[in-house]
């Protein structure tokens, strides 16, 4: 491993289980797309070309660079903060190279390549994301550097990794945890359990969030132009601001939001519908 813990992602190595569990995942995955899913993520998906097996990185980093100037390096799993936003800052996105087992299919402890790739990868061919990454990149380090990164992990959380976004009147999905994700792509956008926000950046980073089980709250973006340009800003008076009260919890709804469904929370509540 190199002191930016990359690694080789080991392509060669792969075998024809790990190949054919990829196109398994990528098929289920791809099912669910078109009904709930954000078309630009879509496009940039179908761009990638890659639902045959596991992706050459290499291969990928070629089109990526083309398009917006990133690249793809290998790490064998999660890496330090400083390092996550090192790379980001200079538009390299760390994917996981291991890929789970088939008894794993619908849960994971640490992300896998199917997560880093097919969650993530996509939208780094979309100009404006790929420099919202590269702009969280180099807010990390000043986060790091200032003590903020509770706050600025749950911009990432809520954006990221389990953000929609509304598209013709009606919500969808761009974030990679839900989307790298069977069950919880559909919930996101139909179980009546959780709550969908407008986006409003102070608020998201005040908001704590599950890791055990799918959100209680989601936070909608109108367009990605929304999201570079909310964050763009400097965050040393927001960072002012978030040393004090108040935080919210994962469940909470404000009378200041843009409220699209005020969720039952039913999920955490025990009852859960056959769906879910």
């Amino acid at each position: 491993m190199a002191a930016d813990f990359t690694i080789d992602q080991g392509w060669d190595r792969y075998t024809d289980t790990d190949h054919a569990l990829w196109r398994t995942l990528y098929d289920r995955q791809s099912k669910l797309l078109p009904r709930y899913a954000a078309r630009t993520f879509m496009d940039c998906l179908s761009r990638l070309d890659a639902g045959d097996g596991v992706p050459d990185f290499r291969r990928a980093s070629d089109m990526l660079e083309k398009a917006t100037g990133w690249r793809i390096v290998a790490v064998p799993g999660l890496i330090p903060e400083g390092a996550f936003f090192d790379h980001l800052a200079n538009r390299r996105f760390p994917v996981t190279n291991w890929i789970r087992k088939p008894e794993e299919m619908d849960y994971l402890e640490e992300p896998d390549v199917f997560h880093d790739f097919f969650g993530h990868v996509p939208l780094l061919l979309h100009p404006v994301f790929a420099d919202y990454m590269q702009a969280y990149g180099k807010g990390g380090q000043r986060a790091l550097g200032l003590g903020r990164i509770e706050n600025l992990a749950r911009l990432y959380w809520y954006t990221v990794e389990f953000g929609l976004i509304r598209e013709d009147g009606q919500t969808k999905v761009y974030g990679a945890g839900i989307l790298s994700s069977a069950g919880e792509t559909p919930y996101a956008i139909e179980s009546p359990s959780p709550n969908r926000i407008g986006f409003d950046l102070e608020r998201v980073m005040r908001t704590r969030y599950r890791i055990d089980d799918y959100q209680q709250t989601y936070f909608v973006i109108d367009d990605y132009d929304q999201l570079f340009t909310a964050t763009g800003v400097d965050f040393g008076p927001l960072y002012e601001r978030l040393a004090g009260p108040p935080e919210y919890a994962p469940a909470d709804v404000l009378p200041t939001d843009k409220v699209y469904t005020k969720g039952t929370q039913q999920r955490v509540l025990g009852t859960k519908t056959a769906a879910e």
